[in-house]
């Protein structure tokens, strides 16, 4: 089954000065190693953008240089694909979620939506609100900090 990761995820990779940086840029490079597949939706590396950059949410954020050279490399991996929103997208992004939603939700049903569109059943992240999403699991690569005794 293919994966993807959550803008949280490679923002953790990035921050060196956050202590879930070793686990999250461990599993970026696990996971781009291959052999399996691993989506990367533009939604997710726009917000990676986004959010490094900014100096209002990191203390040391990345010039913009830096943060588009990650995200370049990235890309430059064999085993990502980065597809984008294809024909019956729309549909698939109003029947993605079964209650309303609005707000926060909005990016990650988008991002839910992508999911089911390419057949991605995994998301690494650490936003529990992704488990709304029927057929998705998600997998904290940083559970075992909040639950030792896992």
């Amino acid at each position: 089954m293919s994966v993807t990761i959550d803008t949280n995820v490679m923002v953790y990779a990035s921050n060196k000065s956050d202590p879930l940086h070793p686990i999250a840029r461990d599993l970026l490079e696990k996971l781009t190693s291959g052999p399996e597949i691993v989506y990367l939706f533009w939604p997710t590396l726009m917000g990676y953008l986004r959010i490094v950059t900014h100096p209002s949410i990191l203390p040391n954020p990345l010039r913009f240089a830096e943060a588009t050279g990650n995200v370049a490399a990235l890309l430059d991996c064999p085993h990502i694909q980065t597809p984008g929103e294809a024909d019956g997208f729309w549909e698939l992004y109003l029947a993605t979620s079964k209650t309303p939603i609005g707000g926060n939700d909005i990016p990650d049903s988008h991002l839910a939506a992508l999911m089911r569109q390419y057949d991605v059943g995994i998301i690494y992240t650490r936003d529990r609100r992704f488990r709304q999403f029927d057929g998705i699991r998600v997998r904290d690569p940083f559970e075992f900090i909040r639950n030792p005794e896992n």
